[in-house]
């Protein structure tokens, strides 16, 4: 599937949801592991905000990447942010979406005039 860069400068970007671990498998709580480097992967829940519109969106990060400053409700900057569409059939059903993956997760600023 093809893999699609996603522009961030002009978005602001807050943390909805505190990193924890992605689950594989939740039968077995089986943690996920990046398939190249093996490295354990984390999820965060943000709201993506770019020219008036708003999305939730949960995004995937190596836990490497997951740095110290994150607040619930502050915001964030996303580097080496990619949209990666996929679709699959579950229990007989088509399902398709969007993942979000980035190379980490940093503390960001507000733009100006936007301060809380």
């Amino acid at each position: 599937m093809r893999v699609i860069r996603v522009e961030t400068s002009s978005a602001t970007i807050l943390l909805t949801e505190a990193p924890e671990p992605k689950v594989k498998d939740r039968q077995t709580g089986e943690i996920a592991k990046d398939a190249v480097s093996g490295e354990s992967l984390m999820k965060v829940g943000v709201v993506y905000i770019d020219e008036g519109e708003s999305s939730l969106i949960a995004v995937t990060v190596p836990e490497t990447g997951v740095t110290d400053g994150l607040t619930v409700g502050g915001p964030v900057s996303l580097p080496g942010l990619i949209a990666r569409p996929w679709e699959s059939v579950f229990n007989g059903q088509a399902r398709h979406g969007i993942a979000y993956r980035a190379t980490a997760v940093v503390p960001g600023v507000f733009p100006a005039g936007q301060e809380s």
